[in-house]
C-alpha cells in the first residue's frame, strides 16, 4: 500500500524543508526565464509524484497562457508563445485566483499583486488523493517559484533596455564609418557559433554576445581618415587604432551590466603567443571570450576584407585561420571553429559578396 499520505509529523517537516531547499537551488542555477519554467515543471513532477504537471506563465491581460510546460508521463511538451485560455480548469483557476483541490487533483496560482500563471498537479488513479500537507507544500513552492520568476522577468525587461542601448550605441559608430568599412551584422553570430560549439554557460554566452556587438566601440574616437585610409598606416596612425580596445573599456565601464564583457573587449587583439596589444597576454592569460572573438574578428576582416586589405575566398580565409593556429589563435578555439565552418558557409552566416565568392569557387 502507498503511505505517502500517512507521513509522521517529522517526515512532513523533512520533506517541506527539503522541497524548499530544491526549488531555491533551482531558482539560483537558473537565468532564463523558460527555462526556469521548465525545470520547475518537472521538479514538481518528481516532488509530487504524479502523473501530469502543467507550470503556465500568462500575459499581463490575464486572457493567454504565453508559455507552458507540461510534463506527463515521460513526455514533455513545451508551448512557448500566446494561446487563447479556453479550458475550463485553467479559466476558473484565472477568474477565482484561488486554489482548487480535490482528490487526485490539485491546481495553484501564481501570484504576485495579480496573477501571472499556474501550476495543475493531476495523479493517476492508483495514486492517494492530494491532501493538505500536499496543498502546503505547493503553496510554499509556488511562493519562491514566484520570486524567481518576477526576478528573471525584470532582468529580461532591464536586457531589454540593455540590449537597446547597445543597438543605439553601434549604430552610432556605424553611422560614423562607410558601411564597407565595418563589421557585418553575421560577425556576432560568428563568434556565438564557436562560442555554442565550446559549450560555455548561459553568463558567458551573454556576456560575449554584448562584447561582439561592441568590441569595437573605441574606435567611435579616432579619426575617420584613419579609419578609411586605404594606404598602409604610419607609425603613429597605427597606435591610434590599437588604442581602441582599451578606449572602448573606458567608455563602457559605467555600465554595470556590461562589466563581465569588458576584458574580452580590451583583449581581442591580443595573440596566444604574446604578440598581441595592448598587453602582450599570451595563452591562458587571454580571456577565454577574447580569444574566440579573435578567431571570429579575423576571419570576418579576411572575407569581407578591410579599407587596406582585399577580400580572400572563405577556403582562403580557413586556411589562414588553420596555419596560425597555436600562434596568434588558441588551438581549441581555431577546433572549434573548423567545425562549425559549414554553418559559416551557409548564406545565413554569410553577406552577398562573400556569396557570391563561394558559389563562383564551386563553379
Amino acid at each position: 500500500m502507498n503511505t505517502k499520505n500517512y507521513l509522521t509529523p517529522t517526515k512532513k517537516y523533512r520533506t517541506l524543508v527539503s522541497t524548499i531547499h530544491s526549488v531555491y537551488r533551482l531558482i539560483n542555477s537558473t537565468y532564463e526565464l523558460k527555462e526556469l519554467i521548465s525545470r520547475l515543471a518537472k521538479l514538481c513532477s518528481q516532488i509530487f509524484h504524479v502523473q501530469y504537471c502543467q507550470v503556465t506563465l500568462l500575459d499581463p491581460n490575464q486572457n493567454f497562457s504565453i508559455f507552458k510546460c507540461i510534463i506527463n508521463g515521460r513526455k514533455k511538451i513545451v508551448v512557448d508563445g500566446k494561446e487563447k485560455i479556453y479550458n475550463g480548469l485553467e479559466r476558473k483557476i484565472v477568474r477565482s485566483v484561488a486554489s482548487i483541490r480535490k482528490e487526485k487533483l490539485i491546481a495553484l496560482p501564481l501570484v504576485s499583486e495579480d496573477i501571472i500563471g499556474f501550476i495543475i498537479l493531476r495523479r493517476a488513479k492508483h495514486e492517494p488523493n492530494f491532501d493538505s500537507f500536499d496543498q502546503e507544500a505547493l503553496t510554499t513552492l509556488s511562493e519562491q517559484a514566484i520570486i524567481g520568476i518576477k526576478n528573471l522577468q525584470l532582468y529580461e525587461e532591464q536586457q531589454k533596455i540593455v540590449f537597446g542601448s547597445i543597438k543605439s550605441l553601434v549604430a552610432m559608430l556605424d553611422s560614423r564609418v562607410p558601411q564597407e568599412y565595418t563589421h557585418s551584422p553575421y560577425f556576432s553570430h560568428v563568434v556565438m557559433a564557436i562560442a555554442n560549439q565550446m559549450h560555455l554557460d548561459e553568463k558567458q554566452m551573454e556576456s560575449l554576445k554584448y562584447a561582439s556587438l561592441l568590441h569595437d566601440a573605441g574606435k567611435i574616437d579616432i579619426p575617420i581618415e584613419i579609419l578609411t585610409k586605404t594606404t598602409k598606416l604610419t607609425a603613429q596612425e597605427f597606435n591610434i587604432i590599437k588604442s581602441h580596445p582599451l578606449k572602448g573599456a573606458q567608455i563602457l565601464r559605467p555600465l554595470q551590466i556590461l562589466r563581465p564583457a569588458i576584458p574580452i573587449i580590451m583583449y581581442h587583439h591580443e595573440k596566444y603567443d604574446g604578440t598581441g596589444y595592448p598587453s602582450r597576454l599570451k595563452k591562458g592569460q587571454i580571456p577565454l571570450g577574447a580569444r574566440i572573438m579573435s578567431v571570429a574578428d579575423a576571419f570576418e576582416a579576411m572575407v569581407y576584407g578591410r579599407p587596406y586589405r582585399e577580400r580572400m575566398n572563405i577556403s582562403a580565409a580557413i586556411k589562414e585561420i588553420k596555419r596560425k593556429s597555436g600562434t596568434q589563435f588558441d588551438p581549441r578555439v581555431v577546433d572549434a571553429f573548423m567545425k562549425i565552418c559549414k554553418k559559416i558557409r551557409s548564406k545565413k552566416y554569410l553577406p552577398p559578396q562573400a556569396n557570391q565568392m563561394y558559389n563562383n569557387r564551386k563553379a
